[in-house]
C-alpha cells in the first residue's frame, strides 16, 4: 500500500510486514532536499500507525547511492542566513529524531554511496546492511559545516572516539570492508544479494515478538542517555512482555513444536 507524501522525492509504501521508505532523487545520488527532510516524520508516523508493519527499511533509488548527503544546491537559498540555517537544521533534526524514536526496528539498506547526511540517516537506524561496493564518508570539514552533537554521538557510539575523529578530520571515504571492521555497518553482502539479504533479515525480525523488540529498543536508547536507564521503567517493560498474549503464544508454540504467531499484545 502506497503512502501519500507531499513530495515525490520521498516514497513510502508497505509490503506485508515491511514498511519501505525510499529516497528518490537519483539524479543527485539521492541527496536529501528540505522537502524530503520535512516528509520523513510523516512517513514514519504512517508506519508506526500500521500494526501490520513490523520493520522499516530505508534505501535509495537506483544502483549508485543510498544517500549522498544533503542537497548542497539548496544551501544558498535554504541555509544562506542564520535564520534559514536554524529553520533547516530544525527540520532535519525533527526527521532524525523521528527515525531514532521509531518503536519498530529500522534497517538502512545501503547500496553505493552513503555520504554526509546519508551517514547520519544510516546511524539513526537500528541496523545497517551494505553492499560490497558501498562507500561512506562525512565531508563536513571540506565544506566548513558544523556537525551537530546528536549526529556526532550516534556515530561515536558505533565506531568509538578515535574513528569518529578520523572520519571527520580526514573527510575520507571508507570502503565497505573497513566500515564493517569498525562497526559502522552490521553486515556487508554482495551487491546482487543486498535486497535478498535485507528481506531475509526483515523476515526474521517480523517473525519475532514486537513487545520484546520494543523493550530492548527502549532500554538500549535509555542506557545511551546521560541519565542512563531507569530500573523501574525497564522492569515495567519486561513485566509487560511476560504479561502479554505473545508470551503465552511463545510458550505454547515451544511446547507444540511449531512457529509462534505474535500479534504485539
Amino acid at each position: 500500500m502506497k503512502i501519500d507524501l507531499p513530495t515525490d522525492q520521498l516514497e513510502a509504501w508497505s509490503e506485508g510486514p515491511i514498511g519501505w521508505l525510499r529516497f528518490n532523487n537519483p539524479a543527485r545520488r539521492n541527496a536529501v532536499t528540505l522537502a524530503m527532510w520535512s516528509a520523513i516524520p510523516e512517513a514514519l508516523a504512517a508506519f508506526e500507525a500500521d500494526p501490520a508493519i513490523r520493520v522499516i527499511v530505508l534505501h535509495g533509488a537506483g544502483d549508485h547511492a543510498f544517500v549522498a548527503g544533503a542537497d548542497i544546491s539548496e544551501f544558498e537559498t535554504q541555509r544562506g542566513t542564520p535564520e534559514a540555517i536554524a529553520r533547516y537544521d530544525a527540520i532535519g533534526a525533527r526527521a532524525t529524531a523521528a527515525l531514532t524514536a521509531a518503536t519498530k526496528p529500522t534497517i538502512a539498506m545501503i547500496r553505493g554511496f552513503c555520504i554526509g547526511g546519508g551517514v547520519g540517516i544510516a546511524v539513526s537506524c537500528d541496523l545497517r546492511i551494505a553492499d560490497d561496493r558501498a562507500r561512506f564518508g562525512v565531508p563536513a570539514a571540506r565544506l566548513g559545516l558544523g556537525y551537530g552533537l546528536p549526529g556526532v554521538k550516534q556515530l561515536m557510539d558505533l565506531v568509538g572516539p578515535a574513528m569518529t575523529k578520523d572520519i571527520f578530520f580526514t573527510a575520507r571515504h571508507l570502503e565497505a570492508p573497513e566500515a564493517l571492521a569498525i562497526g559502522l555497518v552490521n553486515r556487508v553482502v554482495p551487491a546482487a544479494g543486498l535486497e535478498a539479504a535485507t528481506r531475509a533479515t526483515c523476515a526474521q525480525i517480523a517473525a519475532n515478538a514486537p513487545l520484546t523488540m520494543h523493550a530492548v529498543k527502549r532500554m538500549v536508547a535509555d542506557l545511551n542517555t546521560p541519565r542512563g536507564a531507569d530500573a523501574a521503567e525497564a522492569a515495567a517493560l519486561v513485566a509487560t512482555c511476560f504479561a502479554s498474549e505473545d508470551y503465552a503464544e511463545g510458550r505454547r508454540a515451544f511446547m507444540e513444536k511449531r512457529k509462534p504467531v505474535f500479534h504485539g499484545r
